[in-house]
């Protein structure tokens, strides 16, 4: 039957854990075993070899070997069998020069040819060998015999049984055995601890399925139009998805990057980091409006989601003007109501004339207003933010004025770009002035060109901007406003409009800036390079419209 193979990765890895420590343990005791049985190997031979020495080194064995004959009862075999006994020695053999034996274990082989090489021992040499003999297998060693004149006479061999140095190999299995199998224990213990803990980090999924896993997570980061950044425990960007790039501006491969090394300075950088605390918190990147939500993770990394909200703020402004028109309008249909009652009354009183004279003095206030600014401005766009602000101002009890200064001689690159940031300002300087209580609340602006450059100016009689905050109000999810949140006629409130304006001013290479009005209030000043076409070079520029 095939083996199961486990789908789970704690599963096989600790298969492939056990596997690769039960072949250690087997690599490493047959390793050992092997220097064990050579070393006791020699230390047989050795041993055979301090016998031969001692019996070769007998006065008695070279006389009897040399005036007597061999036999079972000679001098010679009386010895080596004394010796034999006396070390525990498989066999004692003496031979002659030619060879014959003198001595034996077994009689009846004295008088015979030994059965194994002895030039060696006769020319004068030690051998020390693991050999087969008349014996069996044995670790002998064999050693020249030496006459009174040095001269070499015979040989003494000598054996050890090699059964007994394989029985101290197997004896010495047992304990090997033990410690591999402790070492083993050991070792399944770990591999079970390793499988256990890879289990609660993968959640019990197998390799196909991290695969499967790591190949939709690249599909569904890559292909969701959310931005998402992960970041390591040191802050440092660990991922990128396409989309966090592109609001961004940083590169898709831009990993293993401080997020100070990646991004300036400033409020972008703090909510990313986690410097700023909140959910659903707004900054402004690049001219996009960005929705950032900041999720720590349990290794003291962090996942931070980016939504464009660009699109939805510049709807939701548009439908606060709208809100603002049609409050606007119906204001002014009160008062046509108003108007048209004054009329009626005075034709019942038979006053026709009187009431001729009032309907053409309405009529042409309204008109001339209207015509003034689209003639000193010449923008559409332009000239219809300042009616409709005017009328939003009128229902506010505000006056919206219109410097003196005010005129446009040319073409607009840009007129979207330019009803943003008027349309914030004046906003803006429409809540100061109904915040501080005056006598007449006054905003007044100013819009004029200085060769291709547009300057844009809203006073307001409100409270003012204190010096130490006139660089702050610019700043991303910063407010003056007295209340936290936002109030019905300012959904989307939530300290971005001026923020938009400052970076629209750096995106033409100009700037924003706040002072002091004469007499109270805030004064902001916008300077916007080369958004400005003049009237003698309209027929050599291309009309522009929309943002660049």
């Amino acid at each position: 039957m095939r083996p199961h193979w486990p789908r789970r990765l704690s599963g096989q890895i600790l298969v492939v854990q056990l596997t690769i420590t039960t072949g250690v343990m087997v690599l490493a005791v047959s390793l050992f075993i092997a220097p064990l049985a050579r070393e006791l190997d020699d230390e047989a031979t050795h041993r055979a070899l301090a016998i031969a020495q001692t019996t070769a080194a007998d006065p008695a064995i070279t006389e009897g070997l040399l005036t007597t004959r061999p036999g079972a009862s000679g001098p010679v075999q009386r010895e080596a069998e004394r010796i034999r006994r006396a070390t525990g020695a498989l066999y004692v053999v003496v031979m002659d020069r030619e060879g014959v034996r003198w001595s034996h274990t077994t009689v009846a082989e004295i008088g015979r040819h030994v059965s194994t090489d002895p030039s060696g021992p006769l020319a004068g040499h030690e051998v020390r060998q693991v050999d087969s003999g008349t014996l069996g297998r044995s670790a002998r060693a064999k050693v020249p015999l030496y006459g009174a004149g040095h001269e070499v006479v015979g040989a003494v061999s000598v054996g050890i049984a090699y059964d007994s140095v394989r029985q101290r190999v197997v004896d010495a299995l047992p304990g090997l055995l033990l410690c591999a199998a402790a070492a083993l224990a050991v070792g399944a213990g770990a591999a079970v601890a390793v499988a256990r803990r890879v289990r609660r980090k993968t959640q019990g999924i197998g390799f196909a399925d991290i695969s499967a896993l790591l190949d939709e997570r690249e599909a569904m980061l890559h292909g969701i139009r959310e931005g998402v950044i992960a970041f390591d425990p040191r802050g440092r960007i660990r991922l990128v998805n396409d989309e966090a790039a592109r609001l961004l501006g940083l590169d898709a491969d831009m990993t293993d990057y401080g997020l100070d090394a990646a991004l300036p300075p400033g409020r972008t950088a703090d909510v990313l980091a986690g410097r700023v605390a909140g959910a659903d918190l707004l900054a402004v990147c690049a001219g996009r409006v960005l929705l950032v939500n900041r999720m720590p993770m349990a290794d003291g990394g962090a996942v931070v989601t980016l939504r464009d909200r660009t699109e939805l703020e510049l709807l939701g402004r548009e439908l606060d003007s709208s809100q603002g028109l049609l409050d606007a309008l119906r204001a002014q249909g009160h008062e046509h109501a108003n108007r048209l009652h004054t009329v009626l009354g005075l034709l019942e009183l038979g006053r026709p004339e009187q009431a001729a004279d009032f309907v053409a003095q309405v009529a042409g206030g309204s008109a001339a207003s209207a015509e003034e600014i689209a003639e000193r401005l010449g923008d559409p766009l332009l000239s219809a933010l300042l009616v409709g602000k005017s009328a939003v101002a009128a229902e506010r009890a505000v006056t919206l004025g219109i410097g003196a200064r005010t005129g446009l001689p040319g073409r607009l690159v840009a007129p979207r770009d330019l009803v943003t940031v008027l349309g914030n300002l004046i906003d803006n300087a429409l809540d100061a002035a109904c915040e501080r209580r005056v006598a007449e609340p006054r905003v007044e602006v100013r819009v004029w060109a200085e060769g291709t450059t547009v300057l844009l100016q809203v006073a307001d009689t409100g409270p003012g901007v204190p010096p130490e905050l006139r660089e702050s109000v610019f700043a991303e999810g910063f407010s003056t406003k007295a209340t936290a949140s936002p109030g019905p006629r300012r959904p989307h409130g939530r300290g971005i409009g001026l923020s938009l304006v400052r970076r629209l001013a750096e995106r033409y290479g100009g700037t924003a800036r706040v002072g002091a009005r004469a007499g109270g209030g805030a004064v902001f000043t916008v300077t916007l390079p080369e958004t400005l076409i003049p009237r003698d070079a309209g027929a050599l520029v291309p009309a522009a419209g929309g943002e660049r």
